[in-house]
Parts: structure tokens; C-alpha cells; sequence
């Protein structure tokens, strides 16, 4: 399945470089690659291998041999069992609701909730095939590596973009519509979202001791240089979430009593981001975008909006006015007008009540307690494996970005609602060990980050 997994993660590198794959173009692609790996996986679920490596000649006689064949019928055996993570349920209930808004028309607008939908149904597909290819600790090494480097090059090309902005994304596109971009995003807050998910997958198990001696220095930079970019893209609503990251942390920190060389590691990655920013001159960055600041949506303005949110949710309280309505139904409630179109709401628990009543709430209300029941019940393990800091950094990553949720929309960016949902599979999803690994071997690789 490792096929399945580099599609996986070309996903999100595609989706996170076009934009967050907020246009029509990236989302149909978005969409098209789900069910194309959909396809890949079914395929090779329904037709697995007819062949398997063969052991070199010299060492394919005696126990070597039998070890290989034992290692391959498990691996085959692993393969052929569908793994349903509960996040699932939630997902698809709400899916079947929405399918029920169009088919009952109880949307005011079949066509954007069928766009939805399918963006929905996506992301169900990817989770679901997540849950498939993503299993045992070696898998997650593999994702949680590709995070950091993924995440490295993103807060390095922010950065460099801003230092040497001159009004167009990636140097050359043309922003039609206006925006504060940073890095890949025309919204800064959208990439303060993305990066949310990114630090803590560094960050945890650096501070928790469980990165190797000789990694040290490689994953703190990975850790420093998006902590350094979320303070330079000065997204206050990133920037509370990230305060209240590492303030679940500390308290975690605390409780378990962590020896203070690996809380030193912590604090001296916090104080050389902050170092970074200062010496990048973070003051004179933020005046070269002052001129921008007037497209950027208002304290006040997203107050009303909150208000005229609830006030759509209370005249359709039980079943909304469809998913992926609330542009179509919210000028007839706006209440502080100022000429320009109103996507979404600047918080998602609204939106989403606005769109599909206390119906959907619920089913978001059911996904949450999976979440947070899931990963919890994994951190009594905490002290053990090095797979409970993986839980620990899907826990810390969705917390922000759920608390950035508040003030923004970033589970409408395709992108980073891609990613928050395959963080949240590793804040709750079994982590596997190779069951052909002896228990010394299993003792040593649990407790660190492997090659």
C-alpha cells in the first residue's frame, strides 16, 4: 500500500500549494485524485500480490527462509483487513444528511450542497484510506517525516515570499480578489491554520525526549522555522491557538513530570523562534503589508457576522438551510453591510449550525467526542511508547486549529481540512507495532524517532 500512501501525501502537497485548493480547479482535482486512490486501494485489496519478494539465495534456506514467509503471509494478512475508524461515523452521518437535504430539498441551494457534499465525501474517502495504509509505527514515522519536511519547506517559502513580496503570489499571479497572503495562501490565517497542525508534530517529541540525540538538531529547526513563520505571518487568531497549544503542553508537561533537559529543549526551540523573528525584523515586514490591511475583514464586522449566523440557525434550527448555503441565505440577515460578498461566517461552529441545524450539530458535536475520547484514552500510555507522542501531537495540532475555528474558517479551506482530519487519525488511531520485531528491538524503537 505504499502506493496509496505517497498519493495520500501528494494530496496534500498539491492541495497546500495550490492555494489550499480553494478554487474550483483544485478542488475537482482534489476530489478526482480521492477517488482515483480509492480505486488503487480497491484494486489492490480485491487483487493483492500474487508475488512477494524473495529472500537473496544465500540467506533463503533454514530459519531465514521461514521468518520471511511467516513476515509475508502477516503482512498479506494485515492487508486484507479493513480498518474502520470512528471519526468515520460522525463524517458519514453527516454526509447522509446532507445527501437528504438535496434529495427532500431542504437546502435552498441543491447546487452548493452537492458541491460541498462532494468535497465532503472526499475527505471521507482520503480518511478512509488513511485508516487503511496508515497502521503501524513505521507508517506513522514515515507520514510524521514528511510533516516536518512538508511544513519546513512551506514556513522557508512564507518566509522568503514576505521578505520579498511584490504583490503577487508565488511572484506572478495576479491576486484578483485581494487578500494578506503568506507562503501558499492568500489568507494569512489560513496559513496560520496549516502551520497549527505542523508544529506539534515536531515540537512533541522533542520536548517528550523521544527524537534520538543526533536528530536533535534537525528536528528543532524543523520545529523553530514554523513557529518562527506563524509569528512573522501575524495571525492573532494563530497565535492565541498557539499559546493555547503550548499551554495544554506545559500542563501535560507537568502532570507527567518530565525530566527538565527535554522542557529545556522546548524552551530554547521557543526563545531561537523568537530570536528568528526578531532578527527577520518583524516590524518592517508588517509595514510593507500595512497597505493591505484595509481588505482584511474587521473586528467589528465579524462580530455582526457571528450574530447574523445565529440568527439565520434560529430560524432553521433543526435541519439549516443546506451545506454550503450560508452565501446565498446570508444577505437577507446581514445587518452591517459594506459592499463585499460574505463566504463564511469567521467561525465554523456557527456556520455549521447555520447550514445544517442541530442535526449536523450534532453529528460535528459526536466527531469532537471521538476525538478528544479517542486520543485521551491513548495518552494513559504516555509514558510508554513513543507512539503515544504521535497521539499527543494530533491531540495538541487539532486543539488549536479546533480553537482558531472560533474566529476564521479554516475547515472550509480544503487544504488544512485535509490535513486536520488525517492529524486527528493520528491523534486516535491504533499504532501498531511489527508483530515480527523481538521485544528489545520493539523496547528501543518505541521510545524514539527512527530512521
Amino acid at each position: 500500500m505504499k502506493l496509496v500512501r505517497f498519493g495520500i501525501c501528494a494530496l496534500v502537497v498539491f492541495a497546500v500549494a495550490a492555494h489550499g485548493a480553494v478554487e474550483d480547479w483544485a478542488r475537482a482535482a482534489l476530489e478526482t485524485g480521492a477517488g482515483l486512490l480509492l480505486v488503487l486501494w480497491a484494486v489492490r485489496f480485491a487483487y493483492p500480490r500474487s508475488h512477494e519478494e524473495k529472500p537473496p539465495a544465500a540467506a533463503a534456506q533454514g530459519e531465514e527462509q521461514r521468518r520471511e514467509e511467516k513476515r509475508s503471509k502477516e503482512n498479506q494478512a494485515e492487508e486484507k483487513q479493513i480498518v474502520i475508524t470512528p471519526l468515520l461515523f460522525p463524517l458519514a452521518a453527516l454526509a447522509l444528511f446532507s445527501l437528504a437535504q438535496i434529495f427532500f430539498r431542504g437546502t435552498v441551494s441543491a447546487y452548493s450542497t452537492r458541491i460541498e457534499l462532494t468535497l465532503l465525501l472526499a475527505d471521507i474517502v482520503l480518511l478512509f484510506l488513511a485508516a487503511q495504509v496508515f497502521r503501524t509505527v513505521e507508517d506513522w514515522r514515515t507520514f510524521v517525516w514528511f510533516i516536518m519536511i512538508f511544513g519546513f519547506i512551506v514556513a522557508i517559502f512564507g518566509i522568503l515570499q514576505q521578505l520579498t513580496f511584490n504583490g503577487k503570489l508565488y511572484w506572478f499571479r495576479e491576486m484578483r480578489y485581494g487578500g494578506i497572503p503568506f507562503g501558499p495562501y492568500v489568507n494569512r490565517n489560513h496559513f496560520a491554520g496549516f502551520i497549527e497542525l505542523v508544529i506539534p508534530i515536531s515540537l512533541v517529541p522533542l520536548v517528550l525526549g523521544k527524537v534520538r540525540r543526533e536528530r536533535w538538531f534537525i528536528v528543532g529547526i524543523f520545529a523553530l522555522v514554523p513557529i518562527g513563520a506563524l509569528f512573522l505571518c501575524a495571525s492573532r487568531g494563530g497565535i492565541i491557538s498557539f499559546a493555547v497549544q503550548l499551554g495544554v503542553l506545559l500542563l501535560l508537561i507537568l502532570f507527567r513530570r518530565s525530566g527538565s533537559r527535554h522542557v529545556l529543549a522546548g524552551g530554547a526551540v521557543l526563545l531561537l523562534a523568537f530570536l528568528l523573528v526578531y532578527w527577520l525584523g518583524v516590524r518592517e515586514i508588517l509595514d510593507r503589508f500595512s497597505s493591505l490591511q484595509a481588505l482584511e475583514v474587521t473586528v467589528g464586522k465579524r462580530a455582526s457576522m457571528r450574530q447574523d449566523t445565529w440568527r439565520i440557525f434560529l430560524d432553521h434550527r433543526w435541519t439549516g438551510t443546506g451545506l454550503g448555503t450560508l452565501p446565498i441565505v446570508f444577505p437577507a440577515y446581514e445587518t452591517l453591510y459594506d459592499a463585499k460578498i460574505v463566504n463564511h461566517a469567521h467561525n465554523d461552529y456557527l456556520e455549521a449550525l447555520a447550514d445544517t441545524g442541530i442535526v449536523g450539530g450534532l453529528c460535528c458535536a459526536a466527531f469532537l467526542v471521538l476525538l478528544f475520547g479517542g486520543s485521551l484514552r491513548s495518552l494513559l500510555f504516555l509514558d510508554k511508547s513513543f507512539s503515544a507522542s504521535l497521539h499527543l501531537s494530533g491531540l495538541l495540532g487539532c486543539s488549536s486549529f479546533l480553537v482558531h475555528s472560533l474566529v476564521d474558517f479554516n475547515l472550509h479551506i480544503p487544504a488544512n481540512a485535509l490535513l486536520f482530519f488525517l492529524v486527528a487519525h493520528l491523534a486516535t488511531g491504533e499504532i501498531r507495532y511489527p508483530s515480527t520485531q523481538n521485544r528489545s528491538v520493539r523496547r528501543r524503537r518505541s521510545s524514539e524517532i527512527a530512521d
